[in-house]
């Protein structure tokens, strides 16, 4: 049967349909599901694990467990009934009676092994305040021992230091203070690591524990381990006394959240005292001269500083303690973490070295008092409080500092815009005004007097060349800095009590009353009268007298070679001259280095020096002339 034309199309249609359908379901086969009923008697078939909590069941992962960065389940364990579970560089506060010992556990986790690499990446040596290093990267892997092997993923038990430390904030106190000499016993640490000994304490075996005493309310301690720490803090019976212990502790991987420190060099630097204030600065922050590193540290104020008088024994045990400091020092930089009236600081390059440096001005203070100063770093320098490393605070070793006489004729004054390298105290009085007042009239004066020197030296031909200048060692530059430094010390002379023994310290203004009207004894007159000398009955300056008014006062004398500095570093035809050792005018004008001992002033001088590596002055053979002319008596 021949098919018509319209048949024939539709039949190729088809075809070619069937052809397509045939193509896809070669290429696409699809998947059908089929519902069938799961007989209920079916069960739920597993390898064969063994769910027992023992140690092998620890290695294997059967299912899902989870493992959150570089910790597993271990670190998330709970602690025994009656010890308290301490976290990562988070301090732990707590009481403690006098008998009792608390107790406190920090777990180490273990690490993954795809984790220790990039954990050890991390791990390099922080220096913290005691000047100890952590483990570094290459000493913890020293110490990684493999537990198992599964699917190609290694776990390690990570064996790392772990420090430990602890303030006293709060203590006993006498029950009879007048009676009671001794202070309050210290608390003490036990640590153990081994399971054997989760309870450590005076009674526990001595053998299975470490023991460390708190120093003046401070512990620090380090171990390595690889698994649980348990902590014990032990309150001493404390006999005569009354009250509970207070005290935080912290535990870290990281390094140690409370720090101090008890070199024998203090940290601190008593520059000078008045009656009723004192001046302390720190050292050098920096020994770099990179104008970018100078600037951000005076930006900053990274220290504070508590005062207490010597004689109260309230912060007795209790000194390398920040929170102890914080609760019982009579004088705090800061309360609240704001700076309070009675402490004033900020940051200066005066001194040695002209480096960046903290300074402290303390106010209201006693006079004649014999105090500590004690610095202090809030948090690690930046930042404070739990979660940081060294986040608790440091402590520095106190610098021991007194008080001058309450006869109020020595003022301190100090940041003088002139005279920038002069701070300590002057001759004043209470009636003169206040320290602003006494420093502007000081600083007023040597500038004056600078500009007459500075007419004379525009004369000499300073921008010569070389080799037709006065010196081809110095130059007018040093001229001009060695003159200021003379000019600003014998202008503004150093001010000490009148009853001050020291035998480099000469006796000013024998004739005059003090500012409350009591004038010296005979002994004292009878050596102005033996030597009847303008020296012992006025100042080396006669405005201070006549504006100033002191009284009687005794003056750190300049050292000497402030004034062979200028004869070597000034042209001749200025005609500066000095007088020598034994001649007419040296002993009441100048004075000699002795030491390490401040026997004479020069800029930038302190009671106590730094340690830091000194200038020393290496002068020529001076000038053998005669004296030197301005305001010397």
């Amino acid at each position: 049967m021949q098919l018509s034309p319209l048949q024939s199309r539709l039949a190729a249609s088809l075809l070619a349909s069937f052809l397509l359908i045939a193509l896809y379901l070669t290429l696409f086969s699809p998947h059908f599901a089929i519902a069938e009923d799961v007989p209920g008697s079916s069960t739920i078939v597993l390898d064969n694990v063994d769910f027992s909590t023992s140690e092998p069941r620890g290695l294997l992962d059967p299912i899902y467990e989870a493992e959150f960065s570089a910790f597993d389940r271990g670190i998330l364990g709970r602690a025994p009934a009656g010890v308290t579970a301490l976290t990562n560089n988070e301090a732990m506060p707590m009481n403690a009676v006098a008998g009792s010992t608390q107790r406190f556990m920090f777990t180490v986790g273990t690490i993954p092994a795809r984790a220790i690499s990039e954990a050890s990446l991390e791990l390099r040596g922080e220096r913290d305040g005691s000047q100890r290093r952590s483990t570094d990267s290459e000493e913890v892997e020293e110490e990684l021992a493999p537990e198992a092997d599964l699917d190609g993923l290694t776990k390690r038990q990570l064996a790392q230091l772990v420090y430990i430390s602890a303030n006293t904030c709060e203590q006993p106190r006498p029950v009879a203070a007048s009676n009671t000499t001794a202070d309050p016993p210290q608390l003490t640490l036990y640590v153990s690591k081994t399971d054997a000994n989760q309870s450590p304490g005076p009674l526990a075996d001595t053998d299975s524990q470490f023991q460390a005493n708190f120093t003046e309310g401070a512990v620090m301690f380090n171990l390595t381990v690889s698994g649980d720490v348990y902590i014990g803090v032990y309150a001493p019976n404390a006999t005569g006394y009354t009250g509970q212990y207070n005290f935080r502790v912290a535990a870290s991987t990281d390094g140690y959240f409370y720090t101090y420190n008890e070199r024998d060099d203090a940290d601190l630097i008593w520059v000078d005292s008045d009656a009723q204030g004192a001046l302390l600065i720190t050292h050098n922050l920096t020994e770099s001269t990179d104008p970018a590193v100078e600037e951000k540290i005076m930006s900053t104020q990274p220290y504070v500083m508590f005062a207490h008088n010597s004689g109260d024994k309230s912060i007795n045990g209790l000194k390398y303690s920040y929170c102890g400091l914080q609760n019982h020092a009579q004088i705090a930089a800061t309360k609240n973490g704001q700076f309070t009236s009675m402490v004033s600081t900020g940051m200066t390059k005066r001194g040695q070295g002209n480096l960046p440096k903290q300074q402290f001005f303390f106010s209201g203070l006693n006079s004649s008092a014999n105090y500590l100063g004690i610095l202090a770093r809030d948090g690690n320098s930046s930042v404070s409080g739990n979660g940081l490393v060294g986040g608790g605070g440091h402590v520095f070793k106190a610098t021991s500092f007194s008080t001058k006489s309450d006869h109020g004729n020595c003022g301190i004054v100090f940041n003088l815009t002139f005279c920038d390298q002069v701070a300590y105290s002057v001759p004043s009085n209470p009636n003169f005004g206040n320290s602003t007042q006494l420093a502007q009239f000081y600083d007023d004066y040597a500038k004056t007097m600078y500009e007459n020197f500075n007419k004379s030296l525009q004369q000499v031909a300073c921008e010569a060349p070389s080799n037709q200048r006065y010196s081809l060692a110095r130059n007018c530059s040093q001229c001009a800095q060695a003159y200021k430094d003379w000019l600003c010390l014998v202008t503004i002379p150093r001010c000490e009590d009148f009853d001050n023994p020291a035998p480099f310290l000469h006796p000013r203004a024998m004739d005059q009353p003090f500012p409350n009207g009591e004038r010296l004894g005979d002994a004292a007159w009878v050596l102005a009268e033996q030597n009847n000398m303008a020296a012992y009955n006025t100042s080396r300056n006669p405005r201070i007298d006549e504006i100033v008014v002191p009284g009687p006062y005794k003056e750190l004398l300049p050292c000497e070679d402030l004034c062979y500095n200028i004869v070597q570093s000034c042209p001749a035809s200025l005609q500066f001259s000095c007088p020598l050792p034994g001649q007419t005018g040296f002993s009441s004008s100048y004075a000699r280095r002795q030491g390490d001992e401040l026997s004479c002033n020069y800029p930038g001088s302190a009671h106590f020096t730094s340690s830091a590596v000194r200038l020393a002055a290496a002068w020529v053979v001076p000038v053998v002339v005669t004296l030197l002319g301005l305001f010397l008596v």
